[in-house]
């Protein structure tokens, strides 16, 4: 029902008195590099592209890193709390054997809750059933864990009393994507006008197994992709991290061709998910509450597919710690790019500030809100990133320091972004750059002591 007051105002002021909608799609493994709209020319994406042009793209979006060789468990917990790296594993548990006990905090689909949202989740859920009883009040097709058979994820559906006991999973009988997108749009199709909603749709694609169906695979031909810039047969040194899991997919050293032939089968689960999303936004598009919705598109971490000799995600390169992020809907730029030094744990405060609620005191991250004014405006003047307790990074627009301590040896490398983005030349061995050391290791120590990290301390 609409009050004589909000009668009274004009459509652009009626809107903003309605709390707004946020639908979040959320993939998994999906690298910053990966979207044709924002320049891969290599890969098929026409439902990315679309969200690109309808909206305000972030190039510089990351994740601050991990604690653990999965990284989208601490990912996916400062998404959810606003938190930085460490506060929010710490009070998420997903620092494996630390057994601190956690803080105050707030996850975001809960606060939203807690201020008249209906909040909905069908996908991937990778910190534990008692923090998603907290967050949900509805859900389909959940699933708890890390990575599964594309064609056959064990699923649970949505309990109230957040009791989800394994043995209760089935499998989904259908590929991943398109069970998530079922779940979405079932929810999205009985909404109803003046109820708020949050939607967390979280894909587990790209994230192998890359299975993708025929249609997919069939788009890349491996002997026509390009090998990426700083492809090398194996890492240069001992990073910490050669032989986890995902270093494993494929044999030492690197070829050309196992490279090439992991590509295709990565750019096929992006276009297959890429075609699910496209349902969503189709029926975003066929709702009444499509000009009230923010859509964000965002991936959990990157990942190095051939990249300096990598395959994972356990490091800092920017292939692993930069990620895709989009937001469209009211008051957003359309097809504009923006360059700040965003963090994805960014969006608790954004989606605050656009449904018009405080910001709770636990969180760390900052709105992205300002830039859908001004796209060029500044946000922070560095980033800092970690892997476990033996990689450490500053990057700031121009310039990235990496630390490695490892058996107590240490090692750096300096790259100059701006001159070599794809960090191929490390000149931190040049006596030219001392200085630049210098500057960059105090900026690390500042950020290092402002996130609470054990190294630091």
């Amino acid at each position: 029902m609409i009050s004589r007051r909000q009668m009274l105002l004009s459509p652009a002021a009626l809107q903003r008195a309605r709390k707004p909608n946020f639908i979040v799609l959320f993939t998994d493994d999906q690298r910053f590099d990966t979207i044709g709209a924002l320049g891969n020319p290599d890969i098929r994406t026409p439902h990315m592209d679309r969200l690109a042009r309808r909206g305000l793209a972030f190039t510089q979006a990351s994740i601050m890193g991990g604690t653990q060789g999965a990284v989208c468990v601490p990912s996916r917990a400062m998404l959810m709390t606003g938190q930085s790296l460490f506060h929010a594993a710490r009070n998420t548990g997903a620092t494996p054997g630390d057994n601190t006990p956690p803080l105050e905090f707030h996850l975001m689909p809960e606060y939203l809750k807690q201020n008249g949202y209906s909040t909905f989740h069908t996908g991937k859920w990778h910190n534990g059933p008692r923090l998603h009883a907290r967050c949900f009040t509805g859900g389909a097709g959940i699933f708890f864990g890390g990575m599964s058979d594309q064609e056959a994820t064990p699923v649970q559906e949505f309990d109230p009393t957040g009791a989800y006991p394994k043995e209760r999973a089935q499998k989904g009988g259908k590929f991943s994507s398109e069970l998530f997108t079922d779940a979405a749009l079932g929810f999205l199709e009985k909404q109803k006008a003046g109820q708020p909603f949050l939607l967390y749709c979280a894909y587990t694609s790209p994230h192998d197994p890359r299975t993708a169906p025929s249609k997919f695979a069939s788009l890349y031909d491996p002997a026509r992709l390009k090998l990426p810039p700083n492809f090398l047969p194996q890492h240069p040194f001992d990073n910490g991290e050669l032989k986890v899991r995902d270093e494993l997919l494929a044999p030492f050293p690197r070829t050309p061709e196992v490279v090439r032939r992991h590509l295709a089968d990565y750019y096929a689960m992006v276009s297959e998910v890429d075609a699910q999303i496209g349902r969503v936004l189709d029926a975003v598009d066929r709702s009444p509450f499509a000009n009230d919705t923010y859509i964000i598109f965002a991936g959990d971490n990157g990942l190095a597919v051939g990249q300096h000799g990598l395959f994972g995600k356990q490091n800092v390169y920017d292939h692993s710690v930069r990620v895709p992020l989009i937001v469209s809907g009211p008051d957003v730029p359309k097809d504009k790019r923006t360059g700040a030094l965003a963090y994805l744990y960014d969006l608790f405060p954004t989606v605050c500030e656009l449904a018009g609620l405080p910001v709770p005191g636990t969180v760390d991250g900052l709105s992205l809100k300002p830039l859908f004014d001004d796209p060029s405006g500044p946000l922070r003047d560095s980033t800092f990133h970690a892997y476990r307790h033996f990689q450490r990074a500053i990057r700031t627009r121009d310039w990235k320091l990496i630390r490695y301590t490892l058996n107590g040896k240490e090692t750096l490398q300096l790259f100059h972004l701006a001159k070599d983005p794809w960090e191929r030349n490390d000149v931190s061995r040049h006596p030219a750059h001392a200085a630049k050391i210098r500057e960059l290791s105090a900026k690390l120590m500042g950020w290092q002591k402002r996130t609470g990290d054990p190294l630091a301390l």
